[in-house]
């Protein structure tokens, strides 16, 4: 068994990871076998030097750790169709909402080392916020983990309980952060800004907002009260905001988002 890592699934965030991962410079593409059905997908990977393939059993065989990045409902077929190639010391790395550990152990044995992770998109571009958990039974292989995903973003190890959770908050969240952006970037539009200059004004600013919550290590209100003035233009748009349910509705959505997450492994 060759020290390869295969992706199985390797869709938006199997093909994102690794992208991240060899940005980084301690990986390089060769260190990699991307498996998906459709290979036609994968051309532009395969001609950076990925080994591609649709045969997962193939990937898995070669491969020291197995990150699986499938849909919810697809992995238990995956899990089974791989179970009998998996070795004892081989690291599997699932990147599925909603699938635990005991599940995946139910296929494959309890004999191999599980330990999930919840990245999101960003970590093409080595900016992920990335939730990793296991059972007490392999917490001992959480820190080989945690060293490679810090290499494409920030990462919190929590209790699988909050699996579900992190995937509504991180990975979803990146949807709902972008449709603020999108939403700013309208509304620059509509007062005066072209598109595409509201469009980089509003994601600079959001990029500066976060970056300013990270570097100070301070709560978001600490950094309003910096440009909130009495009857300033500030505290109007704010106060317009919430009055239309801007805060209520972004938390709706994150929690109706965990619900719907909680129920996309459906177990046959």
């Amino acid at each position: 068994m060759e020290n390869k890592i295969a992706i199985i699934g390797a869709g938006n965030l199997g093909l994102s990871l690794v992208t991240g991962l060899v940005d980084s410079g301690k990986y390089q593409a060769a260190d990699f076998i991307l498996s998906r059905r459709d290979l036609s997908k994968l051309d532009e990977y395969q001609n950076k030097g990925f080994s591609v393939t649709s045969d997962n059993i193939g990937a898995v065989s070669e491969a020291s750790i197995v990150i699986i990045a499938v849909l919810p409902q697809k992995i238990d077929a995956v899990l089974s169709e791989i179970s009998g190639s998996l070795k004892a010391d081989q690291l599997i790395i699932p990147l599925v909402s909603g699938v635990k550990v005991k599940d995946i152990q139910e296929i494959i044995g309890e004999d191999k080392p599980i330990v999930r992770a919840m990245p999101n998109t960003a970590i093409a571009i080595r900016e992920s916020m990335t939730c990793i958990a296991t059972s007490d039974k392999w917490k001992k292989r959480i820190p080989e983990v945690t060293e490679m995903f810090e290499l494409v973003g920030e990462t919190v190890v929590i209790n699988e309980e909050q699996m579900t959770s992190a995937t509504a908050l991180c990975a979803c969240g990146i949807a709902f952060f972008l449709r603020a952006i999108r939403a700013a970037s309208q509304g620059g539009n509509e007062i005066d800004f072209h598109a595409n200059e509201a469009l980089k004004m509003a994601a600079q600013t959001a990029k500066g907002a976060a970056s300013l919550l990270i570097a100070n290590n301070s709560h978001p209100e600490d950094e309003i009260d910096k440009v909130t003035s009495p009857k300033g233009c500030t505290i109007a748009g704010l106060n317009e905001m919430e009055h239309n349910g801007f805060s209520s509705s972004f938390i709706k959505g994150i929690t109706v988002s965990a619900k719907q997450a909680k129920g996309l492994y459906i177990e046959d």
